[in-house]
């Protein structure tokens, strides 16, 4: 069930838009049947699994938030299943070292001369999709050694610098609610991760069909959807969806307006923020709203994807002050009543 989507580098300009719109239906198709496959195993959580293929498609890194049992590890690992990608799991402990997931040089003998020299050998880094597994149980140290694969695609170890394969993505969870012996991630990784995305509770229906159909002995088989080499064709074609001026200029706007100390955010955010979003967030809404208009079929962004975007991206970048904690103000209801305005 693979999807091709491979065009003629050299087309004219009206076959070449005829080529990229035919790329566009059939990501809008792979799209649906992506999510046809995945709600084989996974009951609800539909905007959820529309923000990881927006992730996914806009070579984004996913913050998962949400208490244990609620199927993140399971639907990440179907989702790189059904990509056909690499997965690797990495279970974040205190004692987890930097080489633990970057790799490290081990001494080897050859048999036949006797000769000693260092091999380096991979660690979990190297796949396609990483799954960081409650993340914030490791060290800081350990913590930022994801940063350079997350922001260039590459890790140092013993004065070497080995690219990793593409695509690669982070997706890493946290337990929101178990908080000793655990180490908040420092904003600056924060802001390293494209979308933080709540898992919530499931509907009393869906819950119904998990009990049910996870309880027996069989596990619903799903099939590949796409391909690694088709996937970086289509992160390709992400960028090169056009965005106008007034949706680039509504979402710095929208930015702008988190920050305390500027002059265009509302009585509110004074109020209640500490600190707001970088340009980095203005990115992420402009990619994301790229990859969402591609995933619909269409090749323009809108108003629409900025607003349905803002809080995943914007909910991690924004750090409420001592007031917003006391009266129980959320980053969500700042965010919620930006967009009101």
């Amino acid at each position: 069930m693979a999807t091709d989507l491979t065009t003629e580098e050299a087309l004219e300009p009206e076959d070449a838009l005829e080529a990229e719109m035919e790329a566009v239906e059939k990501l809008a198709d792979a799209s649906d049947a992506i999510a046809e496959q995945v709600r084989k195993r996974i009951y609800g959580q539909d905007e959820l699994i529309e923000h990881l293929l927006v992730a996914i498609f806009a070579r984004g890194h996913s913050l998962l938030m949400g208490v244990p049992g609620l199927a993140k590890t399971y639907l990440i690992s179907t989702l790189s299943e059904i990509l056909n990608l690499d997965f690797n799991r990495i279970q974040f402990t205190p004692d987890l070292m930097p080489a633990d997931i970057t790799g490290t040089d081990i001494l080897e003998e050859d048999t036949a001369t006797g000769n000693r020299h260092f091999k380096f050998m991979k660690g979990p880094v190297f796949t396609n999709l990483l799954l960081a597994d409650e993340i914030n149980r490791t060290p800081p140290k350990t913590q930022a050694a994801l940063l350079q694969s997350m922001a260039e695609y590459r890790v140092s170890a013993g004065g070497t610098t080995y690219e990793l394969d593409l695509p690669f993505l982070v997706f890493a969870t946290q337990n929101p609610i178990e908080q000793e012996g655990t180490y908040p991630l420092p904003e600056a990784q924060l802001d390293r991760f494209m979308f933080h995305l709540n898992v919530d509770y499931p509907e009393q229906d869906d819950e119904f069909l998990i009990v049910k159909n996870t309880t027996t002995s069989k596990t619903p088989e799903v099939e590949k959807v796409l391909a690694p080499e088709t996937i970086l064709e289509l992160q390709e074609l992400v960028l090169k969806v056009p965005v106008s001026n007034e949706v680039v200029n509504y979402a710095v706007e929208l930015v702008r307006k988190t920050r305390p100390d500027s002059s265009a955010a509302p009585d509110f955010v004074s109020e209640f923020l500490n600190w707001g979003a970088g340009p980095r967030a203005g990115q992420a809404l402009i990619l994301g709203g790229k990859a969402r208009a591609l995933l619909d079929g269409r090749l323009t962004v809108a108003t629409e994807d900025i607003d349905a975007l803002a809080s995943p991206v914007l909910r991690h970048r924004i750090l409420t002050n001592f007031q917003a904690q006391a009266e129980g103000i959320t980053p969500d209801d700042v965010i919620d009543r930006l967009l009101d305005e």
